[in-house]
């Protein structure tokens, strides 16, 4: 494998792993909190990160991703999917999958909208009164191999919090 796609595969695992980081611990209403102003809910979000990922599938293998997909019945449904959508880009990308567009495009493109996104996660988490802790992302447990929702703990979480919850 070369090492464009290396780093894609990589890339898309931060993005697993700060998903899950973001939504670990989450309370019930966080799925459908809104921050107001037409704001995206995360359910809403995690919906439109699947989205995003479906429509870098369709750059190696054809078709079309809806870019507003059917909404499942529960928010774990939609992290599900998306997960599950996560897996299929990066066996894509292990496989030498050929695509249509460059890493620059992909990288430029769908892969920081959807980092993006998982900021919003991150922020609405302390919108909605429950921050997500902060940690040394350096030496987070990221792997290529390790898409799933089923992510490590901080490695190195910050030892100061001043804005934790009390």
């Amino acid at each position: 494998m070369d090492r464009d796609r290396e780093l894609l595969r990589h890339f898309l695992a931060a993005i697993a792993y700060r998903t899950q980081k973001a939504l670990r611990g989450a309370p019930e209403h966080y799925a459908t909190y809104s921050a107001g102003n037409r704001v995206r809910t995360p359910a809403e979000l995690i919906r439109h990160m699947t989205s995003l990922m479906g429509y870098v599938r369709t750059y190696f293998q054809g078709g079309s991703y809806p870019v507003k997909p059917d909404p499942l019945p529960t928010f774990e449904a939609e992290v599900e999917r998306f997960h599950e959508m996560l897996e299929a880009v990066g066996a894509l990308l292990a496989t030498g999958a050929t695509g249509s567009i460059t890493t620059e495009q992909l990288l430029q493109g769908p892969f920081a909208d959807t980092m993006t996104h998982v900021g919003q996660l991150a922020m609405l988490r302390r919108l909605a009164d429950s921050p997500v802790a902060p940690e040394n992302f350096i030496y987070a447990d990221i792997r290529a191999d390790r898409l799933d929702a089923d992510q490590p703990p901080p490695a190195r979480p910050d030892k100061v919090w001043p804005e934790a919850p009390e």
